[in-house]
């Protein structure tokens, strides 16, 4: 880090700054030291911007290992198309396979899906993040506005800093629109998920994510057994491993 951060006051300073402004100033006080988080959706958007102004950008994905199918290609077709490694993170096989063992592969379909997101995505996202200083996000505030309505261009995260590591997380894209991202996408033509085709718009699990009809919202095509105010996994509300 190049210099003192102080994040309120680059926070306010960049609340209406561009994508690029925002991870410009990421890379200039954190260089090879900040992480962008893939997903398989359409954050490739991020990876597109952050790439254009540094070629050694360094990226990673969660592997749940109950992905789509397209969802890995996708994965892989990106890391050709630029050129770059994707560190695929995977769960710890000492605390999925007693979990696997004890309730089976469909459990979050009875008592939720906090345990499972929390042994699959949270612990390897927090097992990561504890050896970087910095991490930028493709979240949107109209992702869902529940639950993203007020996601900061930047932040001390909040979730896995420590108190003696603070972690800071960029989220370039916050301002972002659906319509302003498929623009991107569309004029620079840049990769995407094929099941963005197939009505999925936000993507996640295989078993957990679904097409959402017209007029319904995004995230309702996420969970959609659960409550609507459920509608996140941990990887930014900070949610710890339950135990149900």
């Amino acid at each position: 880090m190049s210099q003192p951060f102080d994040v309120a006051e680059l926070a306010t300073a960049y609340a209406s700054k561009s994508p690029q402004d925002i991870l410009k100033l990421a890379f200039e006080h954190f260089g090879d030291d900040l992480w962008i988080s893939f997903s398989g959706a359409e954050d490739v958007v991020l990876v597109d911007m952050a790439w254009k102004l540094n070629k050694n950008v360094k990226v990673f994905s969660l592997d749940t290992g109950r992905l789509h199918p397209e969802t890995y290609r996708f994965i892989e077709q990106v890391r050709e198309h630029y050129g770059i490694a994707i560190e695929v993170l995977s769960p710890d096989p000492r605390l999925l396979e007693p979990f696997v063992k004890e309730k089976g592969l469909f459990s979050f379909f009875k008592d939720g899906h906090g345990e499972c997101c929390g042994i699959r995505k949270i612990e390897p996202l927090k097992r990561k993040l504890a050896t970087v200083s910095a991490w930028a996000t493709g979240q949107r505030r109209d992702q869902s506005p529940g639950t993203r309505a007020q996601v900061a261009a930047l932040e001390l995260d909040g979730a896995f800093s420590t108190p003696d590591k603070p972690l800071y997380k960029f989220n370039p894209l916050a301002q972002m629109t659906s319509e302003e991202v498929w623009a991107y996408i569309r004029m620079l033509e840049i990769p995407y998920n094929p099941l963005h085709e197939r009505g999925f718009i936000s993507i996640g699990c295989e078993p957990c994510t679904r097409p959402v009809l017209p007029n319904q919202h995004e995230r309702e095509g996420r969970w959609w057994w659960e409550e609507a105010t459920q509608k996140e996994c941990g990887l930014h509300a900070g949610n710890l491993i339950s135990k149900a």
